[in-house]
Formats: structure tokens, C-alpha cells, sequence
């Protein structure tokens, strides 16, 4: 059965005046209908831009390699004419910060409604009905009276779900969400988890979730794939990552999850800074702030291979299982 989308050997490289940066790295992910994937890692992993190389929107200086098939068609080989049929028709994204990708000189009404007008060539009147009955799946107060305001009227939870209902205008079968939590406090976060849950029950949409919150990624995901310099460090079901995560880069972002239920107030952070990725190590990019790093971890990229605790998940390290779980039992797998 062929998947809903399907990344094979995804890579992205920029060109700078520094030289060619490797942002993304060989990505390989299958999403089905009704799934969720959790994309997770720090700041420049090459998170949003898997994406965005998915949805044909790197910047100029960017280049996609490999292959983002949408129910068997290469989404990086279509044309832009062709891609726009596709693009928030049937794989729809939500931005990582709704103030700067909502027109702050266009109405809510106005950009929600020339959505289906261009997709789905309903009349002025048939896409605002639309947009209004949206604008209430997301729980907006009032949507037939605040549709016609413009974005700076809206609160920062409040145009999240905007966006979220403007993703969702013409019933996508893949939802991507860049971080679509970022900047909203706590209780405004758990209510955009839950809306999204409710929605993918409702839609049967699929989900590629991607954040830095370990804590979003239980609310939500099946499967989770943690990036850490544009390579895949571990990949698996979203039990066995928070269950068994055999990687020491996953394992040190578990740990710097607060706990309700841990005595030591003390946040464990991990040391160091991630990599330049206009000049990456010749081995594992995480080397240089792993405290079981060998000179093996140094010189030789580990593969992605099946994991010998568990061989569905995946892992990308020269270290044992064994090595990782003694360490992170005891709490002390960075310097």
C-alpha cells in the first residue's frame, strides 16, 4: 500500500558566502493517514527546513535533493504551477509564527476566503460561510464577527488558530506544523495539542509535527525523529524515544525536561553549541559534546541502523545501547 507521503533520502544545501552548507542530511520518513511524525532537535537542526524543501519554499540560495512523494508524486520535481494544486490544497502548513505569515494589510476574511476561491473556486459568499464554520472548529469567539479583523487585533493564541484554520480550509490530508506552539504560554499550548488531536480525529488528517518540546511530542506524535545537524540521530515510535531512547543526543534533551516530580530543582542542560554546518565534523556531529564520544565517534559517521534492544527503532551511534542506559540512569550522560 503506498504511503500518504513518503521522504527518501531527503538533503538540503545552501549556498553562502562561507561555501555550501549541508543543512539537511539523507532524511528518510513514511506518514499514513491519520498519523503523526514528530520532527525534534535544537535550533538549526534542519527541522523546518526538511519542510519547507517538502512545500517548494527554501529560499533562493537553497537547493532539495532526493525525493518528497505525495501519494507517488515527487513534490520536488513538479513545476510551481503544478505544486500550487497541491500546496494548501491537499498538504497544507502551519507557520512557526502566525504575526509575520498572516498580511497584517488583509482581513482574516479576505486571506481565508481567497484561499478556497483559488482552490476550490467557491464564490465570495460560499468561501466566508466556509471560513466562518473553520474559524468556530478552532474555537475562535464571535468568528462571524471577528472574521473581518485584521491580524493586530487578534491575541498570539488567537492568530495560531487562524492559521490553523486557514491550513485546514481545504480539508488537507497532510497538516504541516512548524512549531506551531513556539511563544505561547502554557495554557495556551495545551489547548492547540488538543485542538490539533480533535481535528485529526475529525479529518483523519496526517500530522508532521515539528518542535524543540519533548513535551509536545507525547501530547501528540506516534513516531518521532530526533535531528540533530541535519542527520537523523534516532528515529522510532514515540514510546520507545520516551520509554528506551538509546541515543545520548536523546537522551540528554529528555533530561532537560522539567519534572513535576523530581526533588533537585536544578535544570540539566546540555553543554556546548551545535555544530557549524558550514564546516560539520568528518564523524557524528554530536561528537563534540558527548561525553562517550571515541576517537571512532570523532572520524567515522555513524549509519542509521536498527537498534539491537529494539529493531524498529533506529539509531545513529558507534556506542552501545547498554552504554547509553547506564549513563542516562544515572543522569550524567554530558559533561
Amino acid at each position: 500500500m503506498m504511503s500518504l507521503i513518503e521522504v527518501k533520502n531527503l538533503g538540503v544545501q545552501f549556498q553562502t558566502q562561507d561555501g555550501l552548507v549541508y543543512a539537511v542530511n539523507g532524511i528518510n520518513f513514511a506518514l499514513e493517514r491519520g498519523q503523526t511524525l514528530g520532527i525534534v532537535g535544537e535550533s538549526g537542526s534542519g527541522k523546518s527546513q526538511s519542510v519547507l524543501a517538502m512545500m517548494g519554499l527554501l529560499a533562493a540560495n537553497g537547493k532539495a535533493t532526493g525525493q518528497a512523494l505525495y501519494k507517488g508524486q515527487d513534490l520536488l520535481a513538479m513545476k510551481p504551477s503544478e505544486l500550487n494544486k497541491i500546496r494548501g490544497n491537499r498538504v497544507a502548513m502551519i507557520f512557526q509564527d502566525p504575526m509575520t505569515s498572516l498580511n497584517p494589510y488583509l482581513t482574516v476574511e479576505r486571506q481565508m476566503t481567497e484561499v478556497l476561491q483559488f482552490h476550490k473556486g467557491m464564490d465570495r459568499k460560499a468561501a466566508r460561510a466556509r471560513s466562518v464554520q473553520l474559524l468556530d472548529a478552532v474555537k475562535i469567539p464571535d468568528a462571524a464577527g471577528r472574521i473581518t479583523l485584521y491580524p493586530h487585533e487578534f491575541s498570539g493564541g488567537m492568530r495560531q488558530r487562524v492559521m490553523i484554520a486557514m491550513a485546514l480550509l481545504c480539508e488537507p490530508e497532510v497538516l504541516i506544523a512548524d512549531e506551531p506552539t513556539t511563544a505561547l504560554d502554557v495554557t495556551v499550548q495545551a489547548q492547540i495539542i488538543a485542538l490539533l488531536r480533535d481535528l485529526q480525529r475529525d479529518f483523519g488528517t496526517a500530522i508532521v509535527m515539528i518542535t524543540h518540546d519533548l513535551g509536545v511530542v507525547a501530547g501528540l506524535c506516534d513516531e518521532v525523529m530526533v535531528l540533530y545537524g541535519g542527520r537523523v540521530m534516532e528515529q522510532g515510535s514515540a514510546d520507545s524515544i520516551f520509554y528506551g531512547a538509546s541515543h545520548p543526543y536523546t537522551v540528554g534533551l529528555l533530561g532537560a525536561i522539567p519534572r513535576l516530580d523530581a526533588d533537585d530543582e536544578a535544570l540539566v542542560a546540555i553543554p556546548g553549541a551545535p555544530p557549524n554546518m558550514a564546516r560539520l565534523p568528518e564523524g557524528c556531529p554530536f561528537s563534540e559534546r558527548c561525553t562517550l564520544a571515541s576517537a571512532q565517534c570523532r572520524d567515522v559517521m555513524p549509519a542509521l541502523l536498527p537498534a539491537a534492544h529494539n529493531p524498529a527503532v533506529l539509531r545513529a551511534c558507534h556506542q552501545s545501547t547498554e552504554a547509553v542506559a547506564e549513563l542516562a540512569a544515572k543522569g550524567a550522560v554530558h559533561a
